[in-house]
């Protein structure tokens, strides 16, 4: 069930978010302005899901794309946005505590 969920929600295995940051993915925080405020990941860029359609433009397209919230859910949403948008090369990170403990 638990490995179920994670592909569902773009979370599967295979991909080593560490070595995508180290090559230079960007990671895209779709919380809240004040959710982010309250602790995020260095480097990261805050884009809310609900302003991110209108934000495309902050995120390029040649370089893997890292979504992440608070617990998946936002960021799995966000994953599908963008590959609709043309986005090629995202993942969903999940939750940003998770994430940073990832790939550091």
């Amino acid at each position: 069930m638990l490995e179920f969920l994670k592909r569902l929600f773009g979370m599967g295995p295979g991909v080593d978010l560490k070595e995508l940051v180290k090559n230079g993915a960007q990671i895209i925080d779709v919380r809240t302005k004040g959710e982010y405020q309250s602790g995020h990941i260095q480097g990261s860029v805050n884009i809310p899901l609900q302003v991110l359609q209108e934000n495309l433009s902050k995120i390029k397209k040649d370089k893997p794309v890292i979504t992440c919230c608070a617990s998946g859910m936002r960021s799995a949403s966000a994953k599908s946005i963008l590959e609709s948008n043309g986005y090629t090369d995202v993942h969903n990170g999940g939750g940003w505590s998770s994430l940073q403990y990832q790939i550091q």
